[in-house]
């Protein structure tokens, strides 16, 4: 191998461990990011209106706007509530805000309040 292929070889993998290197500092810090942001979007309350309540089952049936840091459209739906206590502050037909996050594959009301 002649030195100009080797100085080549050289600086193609030079160029590789530091793109990786980049690259695997832009992902740890893109990560933070998204935390971050997802931690912003759920502290937004979503408005929402209560058509069941399943006090028994800790389930709330739903109509809601959008809830972005789930990125899920609105629609009618049933949710797990986190604290049980949070259904008695409600009752079917009240205008609510809200929060939700995913956590063990459901989707669990966090925060639950009648609107203003």
């Amino acid at each position: 191998m002649n030195n100009k292929s080797l100085l080549a070889l050289l600086a193609a993998v030079s160029l590789v461990t530091s793109t990786a290197a980049f690259a695997a500092q832009q992902a740890a810090s893109g990560s933070d990011a998204n935390a971050a942001a997802a931690s912003t979007a759920a502290g937004e309350l979503v408005e929402g209106e209560v058509r069941k309540i399943d006090t028994a089952n800790k389930k709330i049936t739903l109509k809601h706007g959008e809830i972005k840091n789930l990125g899920m459209p609105g629609m009618t739906m049933v949710f797990q509530v986190k604290d049980a206590s949070l259904l008695d502050k409600v009752k079917v037909g009240d205008k609510v805000r809200f929060a939700a996050e995913k956590s063990n594959g459901a989707i669990v009301i966090t925060e639950l309040q009648p609107a203003q």
